[in-house]
Parts: C-alpha cells; structure tokens; sequence
C-alpha cells in the first residue's frame, strides 16, 4: 500500500461522497445530499476558509482530512483546526491516518500556525490510540449550544 495525501479535486465528488457518507454513518449523523453538497461547495471554493484532502491508494480514495484555520487570540497566532479525518475501515491500522496527520500537522508547519487542534467522541477508542501517539490529550471541556434545537424547543413553547 502506497498512500498519497492530496487536496480534493472537481472529479473525486463520488469517491469522496462514499467515504464521508460512512463517516456521518460512523458518528450516527444523517448526511443529506443538500449537506453533502454544501460541504463539497466549500472544499471546492478557493476562497473558502474549509478545505479538503483525501487519502489515496492508487486511483482509491481510503480516507479523508477536513481543517480550517482559526484565530487564537490568547497566543497571539492562528491555528489549524481538524474538523472532520476518517478512514475506511478495511484500510485502519495500515497508516491510513497517521499519514493524515502528518499531512494535517505539515500544513500547519508551513503555514506558520502554532497548533493543530481536534475533538473526536469520548468512545472513539481505537482513534483515541492513534491521536495519543502524535498529539497531546487536553484538559479542555467541550461545549456547544445547538441553536436550531433552541429555536425548534423555543417554538413548542
């Protein structure tokens, strides 16, 4: 297996749409073809702030790398956020994400960013045993407030 990381391009759409929609299955999240679209409209845009990589073997997309840069106003610096990396599963524990990483972490050495940051679930095990190999686990607490549940629970009442 040889794997090459590169940016998306125009002709991988359906490469692409298969793994990110195992990726949505994987996290249990429903993937319309509006948000499928949506996102791949933003990958695809030049000026847009998400872009996309993929994991290739041969003419095979095996994985997938979505970041973002952001400010961090503390340190003075911007860093490079991970949104979404996922593998195809018959690919894990061949590389597959590791060489992702690396490709994430040397993105942001080129750019002149001071960190690479990301979250996954507290029950991704098996990632968790990559993620503790090249990067430090936080003390950081994750929180959000999902504004269109708000709005649909202010609505019923």
């Amino acid at each position: 297996m040889s794997i090459e990381v590169r940016p998306v391009k125009d002709g991988d759409f359906f490469a692409w749409l298969d793994v990110y929609a195992k990726y949505a299955e994987f996290y249990d999240t429903e993937l319309t073809d509006q948000k499928a679209l949506v996102l791949w409209s933003w990958l695809t845009a030049p000026e847009h702030e998400e872009n996309g990589y993929v994991a290739v073997d041969g003419d095979r997309i095996v994985g997938l790398a979505h970041v973002r840069e952001f400010a961090r106003p503390l340190e003075g610096d911007r860093g490079l956020f991970l949104d979404d990396l996922f593998v195809i599963e018959e690919e894990r524990g061949k590389g597959v994400g590791g060489a992702l990483l690396q490709h994430v972490r040397s993105l942001a050495e080129e750019r002149g960013l001071g960190v690479v940051q990301w979250i996954t679930a507290h029950d991704n095990s098996d990632a968790q045993k990559l993620y503790d190999s090249v990067a430090n686990r936080t003390a950081w607490v994750t929180y959000e407030i999902d504004l269109a549940e708000a709005s649909t629970s202010a609505g019923r009442a």
